[in-house]
């Protein structure tokens, strides 16, 4: 059965994101931009599973792409009113 490129790119994702949050924790003494690190890996990673899953052509990739973008923005504007009514 051939699985497509889902698995090589969820492995090569984890190693280098892992070892670029190590790398940002020792410099920096900060947890977030590790967890900055994990949410782009994230987001790459929900991508091109929902791209070698259900078997997209390019015109659903880039819309794939756009619709998770603007989910993101959304939840990012949304989610920095809320932490900054909280910590004001």
């Amino acid at each position: 059965m051939a699985y497509g490129f889902y698995p090589f790119l969820g492995m090569a994702l984890f190693w280098i994101s892992l070892i670029i949050g190590i790398i940002l924790f020792a410099n920096y003494k900060k947890i977030y931009p590790v967890f900055y690190m994990i949410s782009v890996a994230l987001y790459i990673f929900t991508a091109g599973f929902a791209i070698d899953v259900f078997n997209i052509a390019k015109f659903g990739i880039l819309s794939i792409l756009v619709i998770s973008a603007i989910i993101f923005m959304g939840l990012g504007h949304y989610f920095s009113k809320i932490v900054h009514h909280e910590t004001a």
